[in-house]
Protein backbone atom coordinates (compact mmCIF):
# COMPACT_ATOMS: atom_id res chain seq x y z
CA UNK A 1 0.00 0.00 0.00
CA UNK A 2 1.36 3.44 -0.94
CA UNK A 3 2.35 5.88 1.79
CA UNK A 4 0.53 9.21 2.12
CA UNK A 5 3.32 10.36 4.44
CA UNK A 6 6.04 9.70 1.84
CA UNK A 7 3.97 11.17 -0.98
CA UNK A 8 3.76 14.50 0.88
CA UNK A 9 7.55 14.82 1.27
CA UNK A 10 9.56 17.07 -1.03
CA UNK A 11 12.98 16.02 -2.31
CA UNK A 12 14.94 17.54 0.58
CA UNK A 13 12.64 16.05 3.23
CA UNK A 14 12.86 12.60 1.63
CA UNK A 15 16.67 12.82 1.50
CA UNK A 16 16.72 13.73 5.19
CA UNK A 17 14.52 10.74 6.02
CA UNK A 18 16.79 8.43 4.02
CA UNK A 19 19.84 9.67 5.95
CA UNK A 20 18.04 9.31 9.26
CA UNK A 21 16.99 5.73 8.53
CA UNK A 22 20.44 4.91 7.19
CA UNK A 23 21.99 6.07 10.46
CA UNK A 24 19.48 4.24 12.68
CA UNK A 25 20.08 0.99 10.73
CA UNK A 26 23.87 1.36 11.00
CA UNK A 27 24.08 1.78 7.25
CA UNK A 28 22.58 -1.62 6.50
CA UNK A 29 19.63 -2.79 4.43
CA UNK A 30 16.69 -3.66 6.70
CA UNK A 31 16.07 -6.91 4.79
CA UNK A 32 19.40 -8.43 3.74
CA UNK A 33 21.60 -6.73 6.34
CA UNK A 34 24.23 -5.74 3.78
CA UNK A 35 25.64 -2.23 3.51
CA UNK A 36 23.81 0.54 1.68
CA UNK A 37 25.97 3.20 0.04
CA UNK A 38 23.85 6.34 -0.24
CA UNK A 39 25.92 7.64 -3.16
CA UNK A 40 26.75 4.55 -5.18
CA UNK A 41 23.27 3.10 -4.72
CA UNK A 42 21.30 6.35 -4.65
CA UNK A 43 18.94 5.24 -7.41
CA UNK A 44 18.45 1.74 -6.03
CA UNK A 45 17.10 2.42 -2.53
CA UNK A 46 13.54 1.96 -1.20
CA UNK A 47 11.65 3.13 1.87
CA UNK A 48 8.88 0.78 2.93
CA UNK A 49 6.64 0.11 5.91
CA UNK A 50 8.15 -2.38 8.35
CA UNK A 51 4.74 -3.53 9.50
CA UNK A 52 2.22 -3.28 6.62
CA UNK A 53 -0.50 -0.68 7.06
CA UNK A 54 -3.19 -3.32 6.45
CA UNK A 55 -1.81 -5.24 9.43
CA UNK A 56 -2.03 -2.22 11.71
CA UNK A 57 1.32 -0.58 10.96
CA UNK A 58 1.59 3.20 11.15
CA UNK A 59 2.26 5.41 8.15
CA UNK A 60 5.01 7.14 10.12
CA UNK A 61 8.83 7.26 10.17
CA UNK A 62 8.88 4.96 13.23
CA UNK A 63 7.48 2.24 10.93
CA UNK A 64 9.78 2.81 7.95
CA UNK A 65 12.72 0.67 6.88
CA UNK A 66 15.42 1.52 4.35
CA UNK A 67 16.20 -1.29 1.90
CA UNK A 68 17.98 -2.06 -1.32
CA UNK A 69 15.43 -1.70 -4.10
CA UNK A 70 16.09 -5.27 -5.31
CA UNK A 71 15.60 -6.69 -1.80
CA UNK A 72 12.29 -4.90 -1.42
CA UNK A 73 11.07 -5.99 -4.86
CA UNK A 74 11.93 -9.65 -4.27
CA UNK A 75 10.90 -9.85 -0.61
CA UNK A 76 8.94 -12.96 0.34
CA UNK A 77 6.65 -11.20 2.82
CA UNK A 78 4.98 -7.80 3.03
CA UNK A 79 6.20 -7.49 6.63
CA UNK A 80 9.83 -6.36 6.45
CA UNK A 81 10.67 -8.12 9.72
CA UNK A 82 9.55 -11.44 8.26
CA UNK A 83 11.24 -10.62 4.97
CA UNK A 84 14.49 -10.05 6.89
CA UNK A 85 14.20 -13.49 8.52
CA UNK A 86 13.55 -15.19 5.18
CA UNK A 87 16.48 -13.31 3.63
CA UNK A 88 18.66 -14.77 6.38
CA UNK A 89 17.46 -18.23 5.42
CA UNK A 90 18.31 -17.50 1.78
CA UNK A 91 21.78 -16.43 2.89
CA UNK A 92 22.21 -19.75 4.74
CA UNK A 93 21.13 -21.60 1.59
CA UNK A 94 23.67 -19.67 -0.50
CA UNK A 95 26.39 -20.65 1.95
CA UNK A 96 25.97 -24.36 1.17
CA UNK A 97 25.45 -24.06 -2.58
CA UNK A 98 28.62 -26.04 -3.30
CA UNK A 99 27.27 -29.00 -1.34
CA UNK A 100 24.40 -29.63 -3.81
CA UNK A 101 21.73 -29.73 -1.11
CA UNK A 102 19.17 -27.54 0.60
CA UNK A 103 19.53 -26.24 4.17
CA UNK A 104 18.35 -28.35 7.10
CA UNK A 105 17.78 -27.54 10.77
CA UNK A 106 21.46 -28.15 11.50
CA UNK A 107 22.52 -25.38 9.12
CA UNK A 108 20.12 -22.90 10.75
CA UNK A 109 21.22 -23.87 14.26
CA UNK A 110 24.90 -23.52 13.35
CA UNK A 111 24.32 -20.10 11.75
CA UNK A 112 22.66 -18.87 14.95
CA UNK A 113 25.26 -20.29 17.34
CA UNK A 114 23.53 -23.59 18.08
CA UNK A 115 24.69 -27.24 18.02
CA UNK A 116 27.83 -26.53 20.04
CA UNK A 117 27.65 -28.73 23.12
CA UNK A 118 26.81 -32.19 24.39
CA UNK A 119 24.33 -32.35 27.25
CA UNK A 120 25.66 -33.61 30.63
CA UNK A 121 23.15 -36.16 31.95
CA UNK A 122 22.51 -38.21 35.07
CA UNK A 123 19.54 -40.58 35.38
CA UNK A 124 18.44 -41.29 38.94
CA UNK A 125 15.23 -41.66 40.93
CA UNK A 126 12.93 -41.42 37.94
CA UNK A 127 14.40 -38.10 36.83
CA UNK A 128 16.94 -36.69 34.40
CA UNK A 129 19.44 -34.30 35.96
CA UNK A 130 21.49 -31.85 33.91
CA UNK A 131 23.02 -28.38 33.76
CA UNK A 132 23.50 -25.78 31.03
CA UNK A 133 26.76 -24.54 32.54
CA UNK A 134 28.44 -24.10 29.17
CA UNK A 135 25.98 -21.30 28.41
CA UNK A 136 26.75 -19.57 31.71
CA UNK A 137 23.67 -20.95 33.53
CA UNK A 138 24.91 -22.92 36.54
CA UNK A 139 21.61 -24.08 38.03
CA UNK A 140 21.25 -27.83 38.60
CA UNK A 141 18.11 -28.90 36.78
CA UNK A 142 15.91 -31.94 37.24
CA UNK A 143 13.21 -33.21 34.87
CA UNK A 144 10.76 -36.06 35.59
CA UNK A 145 10.94 -39.09 33.28
CA UNK A 146 7.73 -40.50 31.82
CA UNK A 147 7.27 -44.01 30.44
CA UNK A 148 4.93 -44.61 27.50
CA UNK A 149 2.50 -47.37 28.47
CA UNK A 150 2.32 -48.98 25.03
CA UNK A 151 5.82 -48.66 23.53
CA UNK A 152 7.72 -48.65 26.82
CA UNK A 153 9.78 -45.68 25.60
CA UNK A 154 11.00 -43.23 28.24
CA UNK A 155 11.07 -39.49 27.67
CA UNK A 156 11.21 -36.14 29.39
CA UNK A 157 10.49 -32.53 28.45
CA UNK A 158 13.27 -29.94 28.44
CA UNK A 159 13.39 -26.30 27.35
CA UNK A 160 16.81 -26.60 25.72
CA UNK A 161 19.21 -23.77 24.83
CA UNK A 162 19.90 -24.09 21.11
CA UNK A 163 23.60 -24.69 21.88
CA UNK A 164 22.56 -28.20 23.01
CA UNK A 165 20.29 -28.98 20.04
CA UNK A 166 21.59 -31.05 17.06
CA UNK A 167 19.88 -32.08 13.82
CA UNK A 168 19.37 -35.82 13.16
CA UNK A 169 19.91 -36.32 9.43
CA UNK A 170 19.49 -40.10 9.71
CA UNK A 171 15.95 -40.42 11.09
CA UNK A 172 14.88 -37.18 9.41
CA UNK A 173 16.95 -36.23 6.34
CA UNK A 174 14.42 -33.60 5.26
CA UNK A 175 15.63 -30.27 4.04
CA UNK A 176 13.74 -27.15 5.10
CA UNK A 177 10.96 -26.76 2.55
CA UNK A 178 8.66 -24.10 1.15
CA UNK A 179 6.31 -24.04 4.15
CA UNK A 180 8.96 -22.26 6.25
CA UNK A 181 7.64 -18.84 5.23
CA UNK A 182 4.15 -19.56 6.59
CA UNK A 183 5.56 -20.86 9.86
CA UNK A 184 7.76 -17.78 10.29
CA UNK A 185 4.75 -15.54 9.66
CA UNK A 186 2.66 -17.63 12.08
CA UNK A 187 5.15 -17.45 14.93
CA UNK A 188 5.92 -13.80 14.19
CA UNK A 189 2.28 -13.06 15.08
CA UNK A 190 2.88 -14.51 18.52
CA UNK A 191 0.89 -17.68 17.94
CA UNK A 192 2.13 -20.75 19.87
CA UNK A 193 3.77 -23.91 18.61
CA UNK A 194 1.15 -26.66 18.83
CA UNK A 195 3.51 -29.55 18.08
CA UNK A 196 6.55 -29.87 20.29
CA UNK A 197 9.94 -30.73 18.78
CA UNK A 198 11.03 -34.35 19.27
CA UNK A 199 14.59 -35.45 20.03
CA UNK A 200 16.53 -38.34 21.54
CA UNK A 201 19.64 -39.00 23.61
CA UNK A 202 21.90 -41.99 24.23
CA UNK A 203 23.13 -42.19 27.83
CA UNK A 204 24.57 -45.69 27.57
CA UNK A 205 28.14 -44.73 26.67
CA UNK A 206 29.14 -41.60 28.61
CA UNK A 207 27.68 -39.01 30.97
CA UNK A 208 27.43 -36.56 28.06
CA UNK A 209 25.28 -36.92 24.96
CA UNK A 210 24.04 -34.97 21.97
CA UNK A 211 20.33 -34.18 21.80
CA UNK A 212 19.31 -35.16 18.26
CA UNK A 213 16.14 -33.57 16.86
CA UNK A 214 14.27 -35.83 14.45
CA UNK A 215 10.78 -34.30 14.22
CA UNK A 216 9.31 -30.80 14.25
CA UNK A 217 12.35 -29.35 12.53
CA UNK A 218 10.43 -26.81 10.42
CA UNK A 219 8.79 -25.33 13.51
CA UNK A 220 12.11 -25.36 15.33
CA UNK A 221 13.85 -23.71 12.36
CA UNK A 222 11.23 -20.95 12.16
CA UNK A 223 11.61 -20.18 15.86
CA UNK A 224 15.41 -20.08 15.71
CA UNK A 225 15.32 -17.80 12.67
CA UNK A 226 13.01 -15.49 14.62
CA UNK A 227 15.58 -15.29 17.38
CA UNK A 228 14.51 -18.01 19.84
CA UNK A 229 17.44 -19.02 22.06
CA UNK A 230 15.70 -22.05 23.60
CA UNK A 231 13.45 -24.77 22.18
CA UNK A 232 10.96 -26.94 24.07
CA UNK A 233 11.87 -30.54 23.21
CA UNK A 234 10.41 -33.90 24.15
CA UNK A 235 13.56 -35.97 24.61
CA UNK A 236 13.39 -39.75 24.25
CA UNK A 237 15.90 -41.46 26.54
CA UNK A 238 17.93 -44.37 25.12
CA UNK A 239 15.30 -45.29 22.48
CA UNK A 240 15.57 -47.95 19.80
CA UNK A 241 16.35 -45.54 16.96
CA UNK A 242 15.22 -48.08 14.38
CA UNK A 243 11.75 -47.95 15.93
CA UNK A 244 11.84 -44.13 15.83
CA UNK A 245 12.95 -44.25 12.19
CA UNK A 246 10.10 -46.61 11.30
CA UNK A 247 7.53 -44.56 13.23
CA UNK A 248 8.72 -41.31 11.64
CA UNK A 249 8.66 -42.86 8.17
CA UNK A 250 5.16 -44.26 8.68
CA UNK A 251 3.99 -40.85 9.90
CA UNK A 252 4.96 -39.35 6.55
CA UNK A 253 3.88 -42.24 4.33
CA UNK A 254 1.16 -44.70 5.35
CA UNK A 255 -0.32 -42.49 8.11
CA UNK A 256 0.34 -39.20 6.25
CA UNK A 257 0.66 -37.25 9.49
CA UNK A 258 3.78 -35.47 8.22
CA UNK A 259 4.07 -33.81 4.82
CA UNK A 260 7.08 -35.79 3.61
CA UNK A 261 7.70 -35.19 -0.06
CA UNK A 262 8.38 -38.34 -2.04
CA UNK A 263 12.11 -37.80 -2.38
CA UNK A 264 12.43 -37.75 1.42
CA UNK A 265 10.32 -40.91 1.66
CA UNK A 266 12.76 -42.63 -0.72
CA UNK A 267 15.70 -41.47 1.37
CA UNK A 268 14.08 -42.85 4.51
CA UNK A 269 13.25 -46.13 2.75
CA UNK A 270 16.88 -46.44 1.69
CA UNK A 271 17.98 -45.88 5.31
CA UNK A 272 15.54 -48.52 6.51
CA UNK A 273 16.92 -51.02 3.98
CA UNK A 274 20.46 -50.39 5.29
CA UNK A 275 19.18 -51.07 8.78
CA UNK A 276 17.51 -54.33 7.70
CA UNK A 277 20.73 -55.44 5.95
CA UNK A 278 22.68 -54.91 9.18
CA UNK A 279 20.08 -56.85 11.14
CA UNK A 280 20.12 -59.68 8.56
CA UNK A 281 23.91 -59.97 8.77
CA UNK A 282 23.77 -60.07 12.55
CA UNK A 283 21.03 -62.72 12.55
CA UNK A 284 22.90 -64.91 10.03
CA UNK A 285 26.39 -64.40 11.43
CA UNK A 286 27.56 -62.63 8.26
CA UNK A 287 30.56 -60.30 8.49
CA UNK A 288 29.95 -56.53 8.06
CA UNK A 289 30.36 -55.52 4.42
CA UNK A 290 29.71 -59.04 3.13
CA UNK A 291 27.21 -59.06 0.24
CA UNK A 292 26.73 -62.73 -0.61
CA UNK A 293 22.96 -62.56 -0.04
CA UNK A 294 20.21 -61.20 -2.27
CA UNK A 295 17.32 -58.77 -2.09
CA UNK A 296 14.97 -61.75 -2.13
CA UNK A 297 16.82 -63.25 0.85
CA UNK A 298 16.01 -60.09 2.81
CA UNK A 299 12.33 -60.25 1.81
CA UNK A 300 12.18 -63.89 2.89
CA UNK A 301 13.91 -63.18 6.20
CA UNK A 302 11.67 -60.26 7.20
CA UNK A 303 8.45 -62.12 6.41
CA UNK A 304 6.26 -59.92 8.56
CA UNK A 305 7.12 -56.87 6.51
CA UNK A 306 7.65 -58.28 3.03
CA UNK A 307 5.63 -55.50 1.41
CA UNK A 308 7.67 -52.84 3.19
CA UNK A 309 10.92 -54.59 2.25
CA UNK A 310 10.00 -54.46 -1.41
CA UNK A 311 9.35 -50.74 -1.06
CA UNK A 312 12.66 -50.17 0.77
CA UNK A 313 14.54 -51.98 -2.03
CA UNK A 314 12.91 -49.83 -4.70
CA UNK A 315 13.45 -46.72 -2.59
CA UNK A 316 17.18 -47.39 -2.42
CA UNK A 317 17.40 -47.56 -6.22
CA UNK A 318 15.36 -44.36 -6.63
CA UNK A 319 17.36 -42.54 -3.97
CA UNK A 320 20.68 -43.69 -5.49
CA UNK A 321 19.65 -42.16 -8.83
CA UNK A 322 18.22 -38.97 -7.31
CA UNK A 323 21.32 -38.25 -5.23
CA UNK A 324 23.89 -39.55 -7.75
CA UNK A 325 26.72 -37.02 -7.89
CA UNK A 326 26.92 -37.27 -11.69
CA UNK A 327 23.19 -36.71 -12.25
CA UNK A 328 22.96 -33.42 -14.14
CA UNK A 329 19.18 -33.52 -14.48
CA UNK A 330 18.69 -33.19 -10.72
CA UNK A 331 19.34 -29.43 -10.92
CA UNK A 332 16.07 -29.14 -12.84
CA UNK A 333 13.93 -31.19 -10.44
CA UNK A 334 11.82 -29.75 -7.62
CA UNK A 335 11.81 -32.30 -4.82
CA UNK A 336 9.17 -30.71 -2.56
CA UNK A 337 5.98 -30.64 -4.64
CA UNK A 338 5.79 -28.22 -7.53
CA UNK A 339 7.90 -25.16 -8.11
CA UNK A 340 7.79 -21.93 -10.05
CA UNK A 341 11.52 -22.25 -10.71
CA UNK A 342 12.12 -25.78 -11.99
CA UNK A 343 10.49 -27.60 -14.92
CA UNK A 344 10.28 -31.12 -13.45
CA UNK A 345 8.63 -32.25 -10.25
CA UNK A 346 9.95 -35.26 -8.36
CA UNK A 347 6.53 -36.87 -8.86
CA UNK A 348 6.99 -36.59 -12.64
CA UNK A 349 10.42 -38.26 -12.37
CA UNK A 350 8.86 -41.14 -10.45
CA UNK A 351 6.04 -41.57 -12.96
CA UNK A 352 8.40 -41.59 -15.92
CA UNK A 353 12.08 -42.47 -15.46
CA UNK A 354 11.58 -44.61 -12.39
CA UNK A 355 8.35 -46.27 -13.46
CA UNK A 356 9.62 -47.07 -16.97
CA UNK A 357 13.21 -48.10 -16.26
CA UNK A 358 13.46 -49.50 -12.71
CA UNK A 359 12.70 -53.16 -12.06
CA UNK A 360 10.98 -53.15 -8.66
CA UNK A 361 11.02 -56.92 -8.18
CA UNK A 362 13.61 -58.13 -5.61
CA UNK A 363 16.63 -59.72 -7.30
CA UNK A 364 17.62 -63.29 -6.50
CA UNK A 365 21.27 -62.72 -7.37
CA UNK A 366 23.66 -61.63 -4.54
CA UNK A 367 24.22 -57.94 -3.92
CA UNK A 368 27.80 -58.35 -5.14
CA UNK A 369 26.84 -60.32 -8.28
CA UNK A 370 29.23 -59.38 -11.14
CA UNK A 371 30.37 -56.33 -9.18
CA UNK A 372 34.02 -56.86 -10.09
CA UNK A 373 33.16 -57.00 -13.81
CA UNK A 374 31.18 -53.75 -13.51
CA UNK A 375 27.96 -55.41 -14.66
CA UNK A 376 26.08 -55.80 -11.38
CA UNK A 377 22.43 -55.58 -12.49
CA UNK A 378 21.30 -53.04 -9.88
CA UNK A 379 24.34 -50.82 -10.35
CA UNK A 380 23.93 -51.01 -14.12
CA UNK A 381 20.32 -49.98 -13.72
CA UNK A 382 21.27 -46.98 -11.60
CA UNK A 383 24.19 -45.84 -13.75
CA UNK A 384 22.32 -46.26 -17.04
CA UNK A 385 19.24 -44.34 -15.86
CA UNK A 386 21.60 -41.55 -14.75
CA UNK A 387 23.25 -41.67 -18.19
CA UNK A 388 19.82 -41.32 -19.85
CA UNK A 389 18.97 -38.40 -17.57
CA UNK A 390 22.25 -36.72 -18.48
CA UNK A 391 21.56 -37.05 -22.21
CA UNK A 392 18.21 -35.34 -21.69
CA UNK A 393 19.70 -32.71 -19.38
CA UNK A 394 22.48 -31.83 -21.81
CA UNK A 395 20.26 -31.70 -24.88
CA UNK A 396 17.21 -29.92 -23.47
CA UNK A 397 18.00 -28.10 -20.21
CA UNK A 398 21.64 -27.20 -19.61
CA UNK A 399 22.23 -23.69 -20.96
CA UNK A 400 18.71 -23.57 -22.41
CA UNK A 401 16.28 -23.56 -19.49
CA UNK A 402 16.30 -20.23 -17.64
CA UNK A 403 15.68 -20.77 -13.90
CA UNK A 404 15.14 -17.04 -13.40
CA UNK A 405 12.22 -17.16 -15.85
CA UNK A 406 10.87 -20.38 -14.37
CA UNK A 407 7.57 -21.97 -15.31
CA UNK A 408 5.02 -19.54 -13.90
CA UNK A 409 2.28 -18.52 -16.40
CA UNK A 410 4.40 -19.29 -19.45
CA UNK A 411 1.53 -20.23 -21.76
CA UNK A 412 -0.47 -17.21 -20.53
CA UNK A 413 2.46 -14.96 -21.36
CA UNK A 414 2.84 -16.56 -24.80
CA UNK A 415 -0.84 -15.90 -25.49
CA UNK A 416 -0.38 -12.25 -24.46
CA UNK A 417 2.55 -11.84 -26.83
CA UNK A 418 5.21 -11.72 -24.10
CA UNK A 419 8.57 -12.83 -25.47
CA UNK A 420 9.62 -16.23 -24.12
CA UNK A 421 12.96 -17.53 -25.38
CA UNK A 422 12.46 -20.57 -27.64
CA UNK A 423 14.96 -22.86 -25.84
CA UNK A 424 13.22 -22.12 -22.55
CA UNK A 425 9.76 -22.64 -24.01
CA UNK A 426 10.86 -25.96 -25.54
CA UNK A 427 12.38 -27.16 -22.26
CA UNK A 428 9.23 -26.22 -20.36
CA UNK A 429 6.86 -27.94 -22.76
CA UNK A 430 8.89 -31.13 -23.12
CA UNK A 431 8.93 -31.48 -19.32
CA UNK A 432 5.15 -31.51 -18.88
CA UNK A 433 4.27 -34.80 -17.23
CA UNK A 434 1.88 -36.17 -19.85
CA UNK A 435 4.32 -35.20 -22.63
CA UNK A 436 7.51 -36.63 -21.14
CA UNK A 437 5.58 -39.81 -20.34
CA UNK A 438 4.72 -40.21 -24.01
CA UNK A 439 8.21 -39.66 -25.44
CA UNK A 440 10.10 -41.61 -22.76
CA UNK A 441 7.98 -44.61 -23.71
CA UNK A 442 9.51 -44.23 -27.18
CA UNK A 443 13.00 -44.25 -25.62
CA UNK A 444 12.11 -47.50 -23.88
CA UNK A 445 10.98 -48.98 -27.21
CA UNK A 446 14.23 -47.87 -28.88
CA UNK A 447 16.29 -49.75 -26.28
CA UNK A 448 14.15 -52.88 -26.38
CA UNK A 449 14.09 -53.03 -30.19
CA UNK A 450 17.86 -52.59 -30.33
CA UNK A 451 18.35 -55.74 -28.26
CA UNK A 452 15.77 -57.68 -30.28
CA UNK A 453 17.16 -56.55 -33.63
CA UNK A 454 20.63 -57.67 -32.55
CA UNK A 455 19.35 -61.09 -31.57
CA UNK A 456 19.59 -60.67 -27.78
CA UNK A 457 16.73 -62.05 -25.72
CA UNK A 458 15.99 -59.70 -22.78
CA UNK A 459 13.36 -59.38 -20.07
CA UNK A 460 11.62 -56.09 -20.86
CA UNK A 461 10.88 -55.52 -17.15
CA UNK A 462 14.63 -55.57 -16.43
CA UNK A 463 15.64 -53.60 -19.50
CA UNK A 464 18.19 -51.27 -17.87
CA UNK A 465 19.79 -54.12 -15.92
CA UNK A 466 21.39 -55.26 -19.19
CA UNK A 467 24.45 -53.42 -20.42
CA UNK A 468 23.25 -51.09 -23.18
CA UNK A 469 25.78 -50.88 -26.07
CA UNK A 470 27.23 -47.54 -27.19
CA UNK A 471 25.45 -47.87 -30.54
CA UNK A 472 22.12 -47.92 -28.74
CA UNK A 473 23.07 -44.89 -26.66
CA UNK A 474 23.86 -43.09 -29.91
CA UNK A 475 20.37 -43.97 -31.15
CA UNK A 476 18.89 -42.47 -27.99
CA UNK A 477 20.95 -39.29 -28.36
CA UNK A 478 19.89 -38.95 -31.98
CA UNK A 479 16.24 -39.46 -31.09
CA UNK A 480 16.26 -36.84 -28.32
CA UNK A 481 18.10 -34.41 -30.59
CA UNK A 482 15.60 -34.89 -33.41
CA UNK A 483 12.65 -34.74 -31.01
CA UNK A 484 13.69 -31.39 -29.56
CA UNK A 485 13.99 -29.96 -33.10
CA UNK A 486 10.27 -30.47 -33.77
CA UNK A 487 8.61 -27.14 -34.46
CA UNK A 488 5.61 -27.80 -32.22
CA UNK A 489 7.70 -27.09 -29.08
CA UNK A 490 8.17 -23.45 -30.10
CA UNK A 491 4.91 -23.00 -32.03
CA UNK A 492 3.19 -20.21 -30.12
CA UNK A 493 -0.08 -20.77 -31.95
CA UNK A 494 -0.43 -24.07 -30.09
CA UNK A 495 -0.42 -22.31 -26.73
CA UNK A 496 -4.21 -22.25 -26.51
CA UNK A 497 -4.83 -25.74 -27.92
CA UNK A 498 -2.22 -28.46 -27.41
CA UNK A 499 -0.36 -26.70 -24.60
CA UNK A 500 -3.27 -24.69 -23.22
CA UNK A 501 -4.19 -27.10 -20.44
CA UNK A 502 -3.27 -30.43 -18.94
CA UNK A 503 -3.86 -33.22 -21.46
CA UNK A 504 -3.53 -36.92 -20.78
CA UNK A 505 -0.94 -39.40 -21.98
CA UNK A 506 -3.24 -40.79 -24.67
CA UNK A 507 -3.56 -37.30 -26.18
CA UNK A 508 0.19 -37.05 -26.80
CA UNK A 509 0.49 -40.70 -27.72
CA UNK A 510 -1.93 -39.98 -30.56
CA UNK A 511 0.06 -36.92 -31.69
CA UNK A 512 3.34 -38.85 -31.74
CA UNK A 513 1.73 -41.76 -33.62
CA UNK A 514 -0.05 -39.87 -36.42
CA UNK A 515 0.51 -36.14 -35.87
CA UNK A 516 -3.10 -35.56 -34.76
CA UNK A 517 -4.97 -35.30 -31.48
CA UNK A 518 -7.59 -37.98 -30.69
CA UNK A 519 -10.30 -35.66 -32.05
CA UNK A 520 -8.42 -35.15 -35.34
CA UNK A 521 -6.78 -31.73 -34.86
CA UNK A 522 -3.46 -31.63 -36.73
CA UNK A 523 -0.47 -30.77 -34.56
CA UNK A 524 2.33 -32.15 -36.77
CA UNK A 525 2.39 -33.05 -40.49
CA UNK A 526 2.91 -36.70 -39.55
CA UNK A 527 3.71 -38.95 -36.62
CA UNK A 528 7.23 -39.64 -35.42
CA UNK A 529 9.39 -41.67 -37.78
CA UNK A 530 11.52 -43.43 -35.17
CA UNK A 531 13.81 -45.18 -37.67
CA UNK A 532 14.69 -41.88 -39.30
CA UNK A 533 15.08 -40.08 -36.00
CA UNK A 534 17.60 -42.52 -34.54
CA UNK A 535 19.83 -42.05 -37.60
CA UNK A 536 20.60 -38.51 -36.52
CA UNK A 537 21.68 -35.60 -38.68
CA UNK A 538 24.23 -37.38 -40.89
CA UNK A 539 21.92 -39.46 -43.05
CA UNK A 540 22.67 -41.38 -46.23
Amino acid sequence: MSSLYLNRLNHEQREALVKSLHKSQNGNCFICGKKIDLKLQANAIDIDHIEPIRSGGKDDPVNFGLTHESCNRSKQSSDLRVARVLATFDSIAEGITGENRSPNLGDILTYHGGSKHDLPVQIAGGALKTSFAQTGKNDLLEYPIYKDEISGFKSTFINLPIQYVHHDDYINPRAIGNNLRKLVEEFHKGLPQLHITLGWIDTSQTDKTKVYVFDGQHKAAAQVLLGAKTLPVRVFIDPDTDVLLTANTNAGTTLRQVAFDKSVQRNLGSSLLSNRIDRYREARGIEPGEETFSEQDLVNHFKGESREMRRYIADRVRNSITTHQDNRLRDYIEYAGRSADKPLSYSTIEKTFYQFFINTEPLTTPFNHKAEEGTNPRQLEIDQIVRLMNIIADQIYVGQYDPDRGVRRIENDVQKGVDVAEPHLRAYRMAKEEIIQAWLKVVRQIVYQFFVTNGQLVDEEKLFQYEIPDACWQNIENFVDELKRLSLWVNKDLSISAFGGKQNNAYWQSIFENGKTPDGAEIMPAGLDILEMIKGRDRD
